[in-house]
């Protein structure tokens, strides 16, 4: 793939360890008989989470409308401790592969997220790392909720191609979801599927991209 010059990454399951059956697991633990996974998971989701994946309604107006959706009426901490429990940490050796690519190409952010989320990994980011954002490791950083758009959705790929002057053919999407990996390839990005398990930098050696 010599003639790549572009590397889109995801983040969650790519960047940041991601562990969605602890969302789900610790919203089962609030509620009893609640089957969670029924309206969450990383296949599918009820409207309510792509709406707020798309910045379309308030993080007050989300976790009232999810209290109300499974039930719940304790207090609302909870229901952030479980929402964010699935964001884990960041490797340092995630990063120092950022900042060696980063010369190399032009690499990209674009991750279907929330502001509650984004709020959590940024504060633990610091916390771990010592920096605030992401913003150093990439060109340009694109979160969902702040684009009013959402992967797989087509617009959110030509959006970032067109903003940056990207050829699809010179460019690559990495991504831990296969419908978003199908959406950026009916675009004509090379995108590619990173399996569980797998690192991103394996996946990149692979390709011949290290």
């Amino acid at each position: 793939m010599s003639d790549i010059k572009n590397i889109i990454f995801d983040l969650g399951g790519v960047i940041i360890n991601l562990d969605q059956p602890a969302t789900i697991n610790a919203f089962n633990g609030l509620i009893r008989n609640l089957n969670f996974e029924k309206v969450y998971s990383q296949a599918q989701q009820s409207d309510v989470f792509d709406r707020l994946d798309r910045g379309q309604i308030t993080n007050d107006d989300f976790y009232d409308q999810l209290a109300q959706m499974i039930g719940f009426s304790g207090d609302r901490i909870l229901m952030e401790d479980a929402w964010n429990a699935m964001l884990l940490k960041v490797p340092d050796y995630r990063l120092d592969l950022l900042v060696e690519l980063k010369p190399r190409y032009r690499t990209f952010l674009l991750s279907n997220t929330c502001e509650p989320h984004i709020a959590y990994f940024e504060k633990e980011l610091y916390e771990d790392h010592g920096v605030r954002n992401f913003e150093d490791y990439f060109e340009k950083v694109y979160y969902s909720c702040r684009m009013g758009l959402r992967k797989p959705d087509p617009e959110i790929f030509l959006k970032v191609l067109s903003e940056n002057y990207l050829k699809p053919e010179e460019t690559v999407f990495i991504d831990d979801s296969i419908q978003h990996v199908e959406g950026a390839r009916a675009c004509g990005i090379n995108a590619h599927l990173l399996e569980k398990g797998r690192e991103v930098a394996d996946l990149l050696s692979g390709l011949n991209l290290l």
